[in-house]
């Protein structure tokens, strides 16, 4: 992920000429304070007021979800790095192959797969679950809506970035952007991403409503929902991760299973 500072975007098929020219940068204070940061922090803060709201449903208690939230927030920005520097190492090694620290500690550049942050954040709800001694799959069917309220969030913080896109379309709603400083229009994949997820968290919203009948069902079906948008939509996309040195990419393998599963 490259962050552009002053990226000119359009979307000619649908304003015709109409140029949108973004700053990345919210406050240009010492490294920046980036749109994408305050988006998903906002994003953040709309799913814990949400949670806040469903929690007894589903017999949470308010200390418990709060205690869950500040584990899992950081650890899943840990998570989110790991993830990205596992599949993508070349951009965090010295010349000799070891491991650089600093470029792997400098996520201000950008560099975060929002899988790997689910990943961390399963595994700290599954642990303050047995520390709280609560049912997990309760606590995560609650999270389940937080997650896809802040990747609604998020994305548009990817196109703040003018970031996340896919290849070259010719369709009405394809968006025109500089791409290693040529123009082309290409695929909107995060506002794709980003309306999946919104549609996605009405249907959790209705499932909820209307036909939940045990633990772990909003969690299990946010997966299913997720993965399977995320697979094909991953399959657009121009800066995937893939298995190390193969075509394969990791968030489509990731998707398709988990929604199988």
């Amino acid at each position: 992920m490259k962050i552009m500072t002053d990226s000119p975007i359009r979307f000619p098929g649908l304003f015709g000429d109409w140029t949108i020219t973004l700053s990345s940068k919210a406050i240009n204070i010492g490294n920046g304070i980036y749109w994408y940061g305050i988006l998903i922090a906002l994003g953040m803060l709309v799913a814990l007021w949400w949670c806040m709201r469903q929690r007894t449903k589903y017999g949470i208690r308010e200390d418990d979800l709060i205690d869950g939230l500040l584990w899992g927030i950081p650890c899943g920005i840990i998570g989110a790095r790991i993830y990205y520097i596992v599949f993508n190492p070349g951009l965090y090694l010295n010349d000799d192959g070891s491991l650089n620290i600093m470029a792997c500690l400098d996520i201000h550049r950008g560099g975060l797969a929002i899988y790997g942050g689910i990943i961390a954040g399963v595994i700290i709800a599954f642990l303050v679950a047995r520390y709280k001694k609560i049912p997990f799959l309760a606590l995560a069917d609650v999270c389940a809506f937080g997650l896809l309220i802040g990747q609604i969030a998020g994305r548009w913080g990817n196109f703040m970035n003018a970031e996340a896109h896919g290849g070259p379309t010719d369709l009405p709603w394809r968006m025109g952007l500089e791409v290693g400083g040529q123009y082309m229009e290409v695929h909107p994949t995060f506002l794709y991403e980003s309306l999946w997820n919104l549609l996605g968290f009405v249907l959790l919203v209705v499932i909820a409503r209307k036909w939940r009948k045990f633990d772990g069902q909003m969690f299990l079906s946010y997966f299913a929902w997720y993965g399977v948008g995320r697979g094909f939509i991953e399959g657009l996309r121009t800066d995937s991760l893939y298995f190390f040195n193969t075509p394969i990419r990791v968030s489509q393998v990731f998707g398709f299973v988990t929604a199988a599963i």
